[in-house]
Formats: C-alpha cells, structure tokens, sequence
C-alpha cells in the first residue's frame, strides 16, 4: 500500500493505473487530455514538435500516475487485493 495520495484506482488486469478515484485524478487527466489536444491543434502542421513536446507530458502524467496510484503498479492476475 502506498503512503501517499491514492488518486488512481489499480488495474484489475495487468500493469498500470486503472480509473482516477479522486477529484486531483480526475483534474490531471482532464488537464492533460486538454493541454494534448490543445498542443494537437497548434501544431496540426508539424507533427514532429507535436510529438516532441506531449511525450515528455505523457512521461511526467504517468509518473504522477504510478506514484499515486492504490497499492502502485505491478502486474496483477484479476485477484481481489
């Protein structure tokens, strides 16, 4: 179990976070499914600085992600935990 903030529910199948569990999930994921689009628009015609500027943001989302997330990420079978 993790110490701190628990704002993403744990996969029931497989690595990773599941759905967001508090308001602070849901405000980064929304945040960051409107800074991706808004960066997809402003930079419709060059898609290699697109590419360039959200991966960083998808790497920083998903370290938040995992250290907030119930019990933290590891492979998981479908057992109730």
């Amino acid at each position: 179990m993790s110490d701190g903030p628990e704002w993403f529910a744990p996969k029931r199948y497989g690595y990773g976070s599941g759905p967001p569990i508090s308001w602070q999930g849901w405000a980064i994921t929304i945040g960051f499914i409107l800074i991706a689009a808004a960066l997809g628009v402003a930079f419709a015609r060059k898609p290699l600085v697109f590419v360039a500027i959200v991966i960083p943001l998808m790497v920083l989302f998903s370290t938040i992600a995992a250290k907030t997330t119930r019990g933290g990420w590891r492979w998981r079978w479908g057992d109730k935990d």
